[in-house]
């Protein structure tokens, strides 16, 4: 069903609510645990976070094995250190993946059988960041309850209490050297036929995870491969480039006349795409180009596809057209993923670039997403261009206003009288969406509208509001 205007905290309507539904801890954030790497983010936190993690996940049946990989960060071998440690000495064998996107990681854990897995990564924050975040042994994110067990578990006091083996109970440590070549691989299996010859592809590797696998697999299609910013230093992740910044990715497909352009971020779980132009294709547009291809296979279950609150209302045009249904959930790929998951759906996303394809993997994956997108463009005939335009954008204007209270914002009067005012002059088609961030010190409006100056003037004056309302920083 497509989205009508006025719809409620799922839909179009205005919406003030928290990051997330459920749980959302005092640790635990929307994708983990995240901050600043030896500030908020100390390695006694990740080693507590490796002991109360392991013991909550353990099973009957054997020793448990966890796997762990981490970004290019800096800091993420210290904190892989102090996480492997605690994960050891509650008598757990650790095998270490080494640089390895998020996605690699859920999917290993899997093939590997191992009892859980962690990755240390901030995604697309900058490099002083870092995080820690669990899949369980199906390569899923953590439910609510296994989240708030550990939480309460370190906050409480009662990772001093938990078991501490010796001598032959004490957790062994490895490597696995084959992670990487099996994650290719496999990453080859999802677009079977797929051949690449002659066509020139650009990847920005955003310095990140993706820096030693991406290229490998495109140019193993027989693609012509230009990689940028592929060359990590520990402090250069995310930094001007990558899904959160491609003026270098733009100008690189202009430049050498590439087919597509593809931005993964630090740890390669999103993608933000460049046509054959150099205009940018975000994951709205990702979403409707797969939705109408897999549509038109009989490969969309259901004919229904999941979107976020913060996906363009030209998304539920472009699909309502073709007899698409879009189910709107919370922001978040969790979210997301739990949708799909309950309804039975195949395909899923959000603008920011996260794309899950069920089929295939257990969370976002740019790598994948961006071989999905090339094989659609190749089996339709199409370029990108033709693809994305597809979807006929709504004037959509996004402010974050960085504040020393972002939770300030629920109930406050001001805010919800200055929504209201903002929707009734976005009439008939527009919308208004304020809420906090689920990692950082700030608070996300979007405004959506038909009248492009209207939208961007609205957006404004509320992130002025929300500013005073909570303190600006």
């Amino acid at each position: 069903m497509a989205l009508a205007p006025g719809d409620g905290a799922d839909g179009g309507g205005s919406v003030v609510h928290a990051a997330a539904r459920g749980h959302r801890g005092r640790l635990f954030g929307t994708d983990g645990v995240r901050g600043i790497a030896n500030g908020d983010l100390t390695p006694l936190l990740a080693y507590q976070l490796g002991r109360a993690g392991t013991f909550c996940l353990m099973r009957g049946d054997g020793r448990p094995r966890i796997m762990v990989g981490r970004d290019t960060r800096a800091s993420g071998e210290m904190l892989e250190a102090a996480l492997v440690a605690g994960i050891c000495s509650v008598g757990a064998d650790v095998v270490r993946a080494g640089i390895m996107t998020t996605p690699g990681v859920a999917m290993l854990v899997q093939r590997r059988g191992c009892t859980a897995g962690i990755v240390i990564s901030a995604s697309h924050n900058p490099a002083q960041y870092n995080g820690i975040k669990f899949f369980s042994s199906d390569g899923y994110k953590l439910p609510d309850d296994i989240e708030a067990q550990i939480e309460d578990l370190i906050l409480e006091g009662g990772v001093d209490r938990l078991p501490s083996p010796l001598a032959e109970g004490v957790g062994r440590t490895c490597d696995d050297a084959g992670a990487s070549v099996e994650y290719r691989a496999f990453l080859g299996t999802t677009v079977p036929g797929l051949r690449l010859q002659g066509r020139r592809v650009v990847l920005d590797c955003a310095n990140g995870a993706a820096s030693h696998i991406a290229p490998q697999v495109f140019a193993g299609l027989g693609a012509e491969v230009t990689a940028i910013h592929d060359q990590p230093d520990g402090l250069n992740i995310n930094r001007r480039c990558g899904a959160i910044d491609v003026r270098s990715l733009q100008r690189s497909v202009r430049e050498l006349g590439a087919v597509v352009g593809l931005a993964f971020d630090g740890d390669a779980d999103r993608l933000i795409a460049v046509d054959e132009t150099g205009a940018a294709v975000d994951g709205d547009a990702i979403l409707v180009a797969c939705a109408l291809f897999l549509d038109a296979r009989g490969e969309l279950p259901l004919r229904t596809v999941v979107s976020t609150v913060m996906a363009n209302l030209g998304v539920d045009r472009a699909l309502g057209e073709a007899g698409i249904g879009v189910v709107r959930v919370h922001v978040g790929d969790r979210h997301v993923l739990e949708a799909m998951r309950k309804r039975g759906l195949a395909l899923g996303g959000e603008q920011s670039g996260h794309i899950i394809f069920l089929r295939h993997a257990t969370t976002g994956d740019g790598i994948l997403t961006g071989l999905q997108l090339v094989r659609v463009m190749q089996d339709s005939g199409l370029p990108l261009s033709k693809l994305a335009a597809r979807m006929e954008r709504l004037p959509q204007c996004l402010v974050n206003v960085t504040v020393a209270d972002r939770q300030a914002v629920h109930g406050a009067e001001r805010v919800v009288a200055a929504v209201a005012a903002a929707e009734a002059k976005l009439k008939p088609w527009g919308r208004v969406l304020v809420r906090p961030s689920g990692t950082e010190p700030m608070v996300r409006v979007m405004v959506e509208g038909e009248d492009d100056e209207l939208v961007r003037r609205l957006a404004g004056e509320l992130a002025d509001i929300i500013g005073r309302e909570c303190g600006a920083g």
